[in-house]
């Protein structure tokens, strides 16, 4: 499908912070078109009655909106367990047996020296010794772990099918729930879109847009390939952060916004857009040019997630991303 000229979508994240029909209706009126469910952690067929919640809010502010799940996955995550664990600098812990739960298949990969980045980099550990059924790490950027967080293993590939099992049963319930949209994470190549557009085909959901979520180094590398197999591509800038230095991802998001313009394909930017904003009522001046400059460079939407998710502004979130987008779309530049 062609990008077309029309105004730029903005997209919220359901989360405690707004998953209430008043506040959801205000955030429609502030602007939102369509918000975004992570399914990480939960199955869709649990938030049957919020998306109908979310439908109904929509509909009273006179918007007919997007729903989009955001799958499971390739992505790799420690497991389940009960307490914060505190990770101090130079200190050692242990990822498998006898320490931070993980798929055992992730400790094969941990050989010495190797670099592992936990939820979203926000922790940063070195391999000490593989043991088989466990690795020792030592802690070099340190920070507090929680259950379900994400793992990165620096300049590593790691061989998982594009979707889990509750992801298929996931896609059956977007038939059902009238889902608009699907999210596929760390798509690689084009099989992972093909096996997507497979398992929704044979889930009756043939309608159903695809958005390709580009965050790591085989994503970038393959962009050009996956044009074609997706509806929309989201330049996500949280993983694809961790995969070079800070410094390099302006370059990357602008490598990849004009790969989607030459191709006309439309492009989603997404990830700390107004983080600020998740304790703050007003944003940085930086994160508005960041949105502005998303949008001017031809972004046919912008997302929030955290921010309207656990934020303690949903609605002020919405408002200050609208409005700038707006100051774009009738500014006239690209569109």
């Amino acid at each position: 499908m062609e990008a077309e000229n029309k105004k730029t979508d903005v997209f919220g994240t359901l989360g405690p912070s707004c998953e209430d029909p008043d506040i959801l209706r205000k955030m429609f009126l502030e602007g939102m078109t369509g918000i975004r469910i992570n399914l990480s952690h939960v199955m869709l067929s649990d938030y049957a009655g919020k998306v109908e919640m979310v439908r109904d809010a929509a509909h009273d502010a006179g918007v007919e909106p997007k729903i989009l799940i955001d799958m499971q996955g390739p992505e790799i995550r420690t497991g389940s367990f009960d307490t914060q664990v505190i990770l101090e600098n130079n200190s050692e812990f242990i990822l498998g047996s006898g320490g931070i739960p993980v798929d055992l298949k992730i400790i094969s990969y941990l050989s010495k020296g190797a670099e592992v980045l936990l939820d979203d980099g926000k922790i940063l550990a070195e391999v000490k010794e593989n043991k088989g059924d466990h690795a020792i790490l030592t802690v070099k950027r340190g920070g507090t772990l929680t259950s379900r967080k994400s793992i990165a293993i620096k300049d590593t590939h790691i061989d998982m099918p594009a979707l889990t099992e509750n992801d298929l049963i996931n896609l059956k319930a977007a038939r059902d729930l009238g889902i608009t949209g699907v999210m596929q994470p760390f798509v690689r190549n084009r099989k992972d879109l093909e096996d997507l557009r497979e398992a929704c085909n044979r889930a009756g959901a043939e309608g159903i847009r695809v958005y390709a979520k580009i965050e790591n180094k085989e994503g970038v590398d393959r962009a050009e390939d996956l044009m074609g197999h997706c509806d929309e591509i989201v330049i996500a800038r949280g993983d694809l952060g961790n995969t070079m230095p800070l410094w390099e991802l302006p370059k990357m998001q602008k490598k990849l916004s004009r790969i989607c313009r030459e191709n006309k394909r439309p492009f989603m930017v997404v990830t700390e857009m107004l983080s600020s904003m998740i304790n703050n009522p007003v944003p940085t001046r930086a994160e508005v040019s960041d949105i502005y400059n998303a949008c001017l460079d031809g972004a046919s939407s912008v997302m929030v997630t955290g921010e309207t998710a656990i934020g303690r502004y949903p609605v002020e979130v919405i408002r200050y991303l609208s409005r700038t987008v707006i100051s774009v779309d009738t500014a006239g530049f690209l569109k």
